[in-house]
């Protein structure tokens, strides 16, 4: 983390922070600590509604130990393509498996799924997956059938015929799709139950209620999805070199 880790006291006054309604960035401004460090503080140990401070510093200690016990396989000062930072990725990339983890994800499948998204090529073999997380293969296993399920990755053959698994553009349009199916089926569920308990009875009436809200998220989820599916295969506009003055910048700014 930078600056060092975090002290016992520290994550003391996060907790504190945390239960007082806080927003990240105000805590990590009174400790002087990058916003990003606060929240995976919190979100790899356990969110907001149950982060504790004493339980978070020993999870702290036995993953330090973990981790200088795995050390000598070399796996986690491997180079960094573009000079990027070992550490700095690391540690996102455990912000980024805590963030999915909290959202409802299998903390090994968001491990796995994590690592390929943050790769350039966004694919890997189930070998490569197995040495970075240092992890059995029926771990992998597992988590990739798990994430094959709910077409968040695809199977591909690489030119050496091996099974490689690819994030593509589109895994966060068709999780969105698949959760607004899993919504239409909780109303249609829903309505199955007002014949049966009463359309008149308090029990019923509950159950309408229920029924109308989830189908108004799960239709407005699928339009906002098919709206903003472009937005996936968008590709960022080039960074205007402003140094030199015959970027597109100073144009823009000007518009």
């Amino acid at each position: 983390m930078p600056g060092g880790r975090l002290t016992q006291q520290e994550r003391q006054q996060i907790a504190l922070g945390v239960a007082d309604g806080l927003a990240y960035a105000e805590i990590a401004r009174r400790l002087h600590r990058p916003t990003s460090t606060v929240t995976r503080e919190v979100m790899r140990n356990g969110g907001p509604t149950a982060y504790r401070a004493d339980l978070a510093h020993r999870a702290t200690e036995r993953r330090a130990h973990r981790r200088r016990q795995a050390a000598p396989r070399g796996t986690q000062t491997s180079p960094q393509p573009h000079g990027r930072d070992p550490e700095a990725v690391r540690a996102y990339e455990e912000l980024f498996t805590a963030v999915m983890t909290a959202s409802g994800m299998p903390r090994m499948m968001a491990r796995v799924l994590s690592c390929i998204t943050l790769t350039d090529t966004g694919s890997m073999t189930a070998a490569e997956l197995a040495r970075h997380l240092q992890v059995s293969p029926a771990s992998v296993s597992k988590a990739i059938a798990y994430l094959d399920s709910q077409g968040m990755i695809r199977r591909e053959r690489d030119e050496r015929r091996r099974e490689r698994y690819t994030v593509d553009d589109d895994i966060w349009y068709r999780s969105m799709i698949a959760s607004a199916r899993s919504t239409a089926q909780l109303v249609e569920t829903a309505r199955e139950g007002i014949s049966i308990l009463g359309p008149d009875t308090p029990a019923a009436i509950r159950l309408e209620n229920i029924a109308r809200f989830l189908d108004f998220v799960s239709e407005s989820i699928s339009r906002a999805a098919e709206q903003a599916r472009e937005i996936l295969h968008t590709k960022p506009q080039p960074t205007p070199n402003t140094g030199t003055g015959t970027g597109t910048g100073g144009e823009a700014e000007n518009r």
